[in-house]
């Protein structure tokens, strides 16, 4: 099997695999009891906060653990709003956010918020200064996308934050770093942001996991009520054996980052250098300044959906887009924003690599997409 839809979700690594094993069979009690058996496992989730802050160059007291990105991006958004209410009703995004975020918009639009989607270009940069245009004294949130999922398009949280941050202090900023954690080096304290979002399953730990990061002596309100824990901002019992496997994906993120970073860019790279070898009429839609692990690749007079198939019988997975825009019949907003004509988009593929990836898998890959283009346009252009 070759699996190039990573950004979907990872393999879970077999170090988070053995420490949830060990928790859903030895340290299983609830960590809000009071005897001693409780409070090791609550010393473990302690220590499990410390290994997610340590990432992302955060301090454990500013890190909730949550079921995920979605759910993390849902506390923030509405969070940010009802902290700052009072303060005005404009709440600003791009226009190719991840649906956690988009829907969000769409749904506080809906009422009555004055929300407003700042376009970006062919690569799926946000239009700086069309976005400093729109902040006023109106405006109470921005959230960004920090590595694109379709695209790995990387925004520059730091420079956005501190000029939006010039014009009005009193922004709230959320960044959706689900794609970024574990892809590229994300020193939140550097960044400057008020939250962020981080996914378990995208940096080889387990689904149904992940954190929210809020700036220190900042309080939002939660989305559930009752129970009180992670500081009555995510009530409900803790996740043990996800919070612990997360925590050993993070571990791992940590100690081998750079080396994880530099094989996806050598990667990478050897696919684009095959694709320009054997591929004819395609485009590239991933930014050169990008994530190493993201690519978005448009060929022209075939349609993804089909490659995807003719791929998967040779247990070749990838992706026609991202996996929470993918399973309606509409088309991929982003490839809407960013231009692209009917052809291309039908024909656009994601390829998303991880840190198993080898440059074996890529010869075979590269091999059977050429094979199968060809036969796609040979049946639909004759």
């Amino acid at each position: 099997m070759i699996y190039l839809d990573n950004c979907s979700t990872t393999k879970t690594c077999q170090e988070s695999i053995d420490i949830m094993t060990k928790a859903l069979s030895e340290d299983f009690a609830n960590p809000s009891s009071l005897h001693s058996f409780g409070l090791k496992v609550e010393k473990e989730i302690a220590q499990s906060r410390s290994s997610v802050a340590k990432l992302v160059g955060a301090q454990a007291s500013e890190i909730f653990f949550t079921s995920g990105g979605t759910e993390s991006n849902n506390i923030a958004i509405h969070g940010l709003i009802k902290k700052n209410k009072r303060k005005g009703n404009k709440i600003i995004t791009t226009a190719i956010e991840h649906a956690s975020i988009n829907d969000q918009f769409i749904n506080y639009k809906n009422e009555g918020l004055d929300v407003k989607f700042i376009g970006v270009d062919k690569h799926g940069n946000v239009d700086i200064e069309k976005l400093l245009d729109e902040i006023d004294e109106n405006t109470i949130v921005l959230s960004l996308i920090h590595v694109h999922n379709e695209l790995g398009t990387i925004n520059d949280l730091k420079e956005i934050t501190k000029r939006v941050k010039e014009k009005n202090r009193n922004v709230l900023i959320h960044g959706d770093g689900v794609q970024a954690v574990g892809k590229i080096h994300v020193n939140l304290k550097d960044l400057g942001i008020d939250t962020y979002s981080i996914s378990s399953h995208k940096i080889y730990g387990p689904k149904g996991a992940g954190a929210l990061y809020v700036r220190e002596s900042l309080d939002i309100p939660s989305l559930v009520i009752g129970g009180g824990q992670e500081k009555g901002l995510r009530s409900g019992t803790e996740n043990v054996p996800g919070i612990l496997g997360f925590a050993k994906a993070c571990q791992l993120a940590y100690e081998n980052l750079e080396q994880r970073i530099d094989h996806a860019g050598k990667i990478k790279a050897y696919l684009l250098k095959l694709l320009e070898e054997n591929l004819k009429d395609y485009q590239i839609n991933t930014p050169k300044n990008s994530s190493n692990f993201h690519l978005s690749v448009s060929i022209k007079d075939i349609r993804a959906e089909v490659l995807l198939h003719y791929l998967e019988g040779d247990e070749i997975y990838i992706s026609t887009a991202s996996a929470c825009s993918s399973n309606g019949n509409h088309k991929s907003k982003t490839l809407k924003e960013i231009g692209l004509n009917d052809n291309l988009m039908d024909g656009t593929i994601r390829i998303c690599t991880s840190k198993d990836i080898s440059f074996k898998d890529i010869d075979i890959f590269v091999e059977k997409l050429i094979k199968y283009v060809n036969e796609i346009r040979n049946i639909m252009i004759g």
